[in-house]
């Protein structure tokens, strides 16, 4: 984690920039047919289109691109290379920022909790959440309401702001997932143990690859928040504007869709945060 904190700020905006591109060019058909599966119920529609809960990955890809060829899979490409831009900036800045204050400007003692994580990492990577929400509220709900075509007349009032809640939450509890899988990854890949298999690790054997933690460690910080990121969703797109995070919570368990979108959404972050 350290590596990330120290980054200059001008090479960590170029990094977010790169990171930006990179989302949409190779991650934006994946997360465009994600966002609709978990956005379209068997009630709701978009356009001439009903997309059920049953639709699969393919299907869902299938549809979209016999309807409106690449352009629709690409539908939200604008507002994702923002945000996607400022975001990373914004998520590593804040995190890097709180890290020097604790260490530097209060003098905080490193102590790992159960003695596997520095307590610091945590709070840093909470931090970090806070930075990256900030950005990408509005410019998720852009992009979410462009990719299940909703119209953006009204948008640049309350609703721009719709999912704050949920979508903090899950930034949060993300990003300190992302930070604390990192320092999980080089204390197994240092440990005598053995337990990383060797063509995962970088030349020096003390770390992931760079690919291989990007893409493991990014998963796996989403695949402990996914349930959050289907609401999130939800509530951005315009479709649910009646019906509170509380209410998709139980209506997803009960309908089977806390981890709708799943297998697009892991393929998206495989590319985008292992190439970046």
């Amino acid at each position: 984690m350290n590596e990330y904190l120290s980054i200059p700020s001008a090479i960590t905006f170029a990094a977010g920039a790169s990171y930006g591109m990179t989302t949409v060019i190779v991650g934006q058909p994946l997360d465009t047919i994600k966002t609709r599966m978990q956005s379209f119920t068997s009630s709701t529609t978009a356009n001439t289109m009903k997309e059920r809960t049953s639709a699969s990955m393919f299907q869902t890809g299938r549809n979209l691109f016999q309807r409106e060829g690449i352009r629709g899979l690409y539908r939200g490409g604008l507002p994702l290379f923002i945000g996607g831009s400022l975001m990373r900036s914004a998520q590593f800045g804040f995190s890097g920022q709180a890290r020097t204050i604790m260490k530097d400007r209060w003098g905080w003692k490193e102590y790992k909790l159960g003695g596997i994580i520095e307590y610091q990492v945590l709070l840093a990577g909470l931090a970090g959440g806070v930075g990256r929400a900030l950005v990408e509220i509005p410019t998720d709900v852009l992009k979410i309401r462009r990719q299940v075509e909703q119209p953006l007349s009204k948008l640049f009032s309350k609703s721009l702001f719709d999912g704050t809640g949920v979508t903090m939450i899950r930034n949060i509890f993300l990003f300190t997932g992302f930070v604390f899988y990192i320092d999980l990854s080089k204390q197994l890949c240092q440990s005598t143990t053995n337990v990383v298999p060797s063509f995962l690790l970088n030349d020096a054997g003390d770390g992931l690859t760079p690919f291989a933690k990007g893409a493991i460690c990014a998963n796996m910080a989403w695949l402990t928040i996914w349930p959050i990121d289907v609401i999130k969703t939800q509530r951005q797109s315009g479709l649910y504007l009646m019906a509170g995070g509380h209410n998709l919570w139980k209506e997803n368990i009960q309908n089977g869709r806390m981890f709708r979108g799943i297998v697009p959404g892991l393929l998206r972050s495989t590319i985008s945060n292992g190439s970046s």
